[in-house]
């Protein structure tokens, strides 16, 4: 089994953007010295406890402070940008860190409907377009437009010698069919899907086209997961997480509570249902609990590699989690 990090630059009380994105390198280096196979970072708009904004930035940023784990976006969010901008930024990545480089790409919005609307107007319309602007990044990013498109000698320079490997990011059939269809490999967000993620899985295996000889099917499975020495300092630990959720979903406090601010937040009996109906769709508990989970789920979703996905208002209990996780895992 493989392991990688997703992070989405949390920022906790008590701390500033710029201490929650040294955190994101940090962790990035962390996850390296661990074994995980690839770090990757999340863009979000106009979101207070989120820092990360500009994911090519901040891979510029964990690449020079790294040096084997791969790095990537998660996501890009395509339709606020050209796809040729974003094949040169990656090019550009790649160059700098080569064989390093993944491209995630996604199609959410990534913020209120002001933020999209400043970022990039009529959103919606380019999501339609979405499989367009998929194939164009492609056709950028490996050089091989058909003669007669206009695109065909541009060249999103520089053009690494091993080009950025490109994921979809998606929690649908929809999603999973626009990445097998165009030869893409496909990371399933199971810690924020109800559907059913094992058929969707299996939809895109049996649809996969390859792009290129030698392409095959390539998936991984973003879990969320809290892992402590004992299963109830994990469920200590991971309070903070889901009281930050109910929170945002309230439109309340932007940053992630403490433990005891999380303790003291005052609970209505749909509170409770709703942490109850999160706790489902997340892996808390000691190594060997997670490690157990991690492989039902393994079994279930018929993937090799799970990404973690990991919210704590200490960030030395987040390094923890991943530390304990990875030395019950990968030995």
């Amino acid at each position: 089994m493989k392991l990688s990090i997703l992070d989405q630059a949390p920022i906790s009380t008590g701390q500033t953007a710029k201490d929650a994105l040294y955190n994101a390198m940090e962790l990035a280096r962390a996850g390296e010295s661990f074994g995980y196979t690839r770090y990757w970072i999340a863009e979000h708009h106009d979101l207070p406890g989120l820092a990360s904004s500009a994911p090519e930035v901040m891979l510029g940023f964990i690449g020079a402070h790294t040096s084997t784990i791969r790095i990537g976006s998660g996501a890009v969010l395509l339709p606020h940008y050209k796809p040729y901008k974003v094949a040169e930024v990656f090019n550009l990545l790649s160059v700098l860190f080569p064989g390093r480089i993944d491209l995630g790409i996604g199609r959410a919005p990534g913020g209120s409907a002001e933020a999209t609307t400043a970022l990039s107007g009529q959103f919606l319309q380019k999501v339609y377009k979405m499989p367009e602007l998929v194939e164009e990044l492609l056709h950028f990013l490996y050089h091989d437009f058909p003669e007669e498109n206009i695109f065909s000698r541009v060249k999103a320079a520089p053009v690494p010698v091993d080009p950025p490997h490109a994921w979809l990011l998606g929690t649908s059939g929809k999603s999973a069919v626009l990445a097998a269809r165009s030869g893409m490999s496909y990371a399933f967000g199971q810690f924020m899907s109800e559907q059913d993620g094992a058929a969707i899985l299996k939809q895109y295996e049996q649809a996969f086209t390859p792009r290129k000889p030698g392409d095959a099917p390539q998936t991984l499975l973003t879990v969320s997961a809290v892992c402590a020495e004992t299963a109830e300092k994990a469920e200590e630990v991971a309070w903070s997480s889901l009281i930050w959720q109910l929170q945002a979903e309230k439109g309340g406090q932007a940053s992630v509570p403490s433990i005891e601010e999380a303790k003291s937040y005052p609970l209505t009996g749909k509170d409770k249902e709703k942490l109850a109906k999160m706790k489902q769709n997340m892996v808390i508990g000691n190594p060997q609990q997670v490690r157990a989970a991690f492989t039902k789920l393994q079994e279930k979703y018929g993937t090799d590699e799970l990404m973690i996905f990991t919210i704590a208002h200490s960030f030395e209990d987040r390094i923890a989690s991943y530390r304990y996780i990875a030395e019950e895992v990968l030995g």
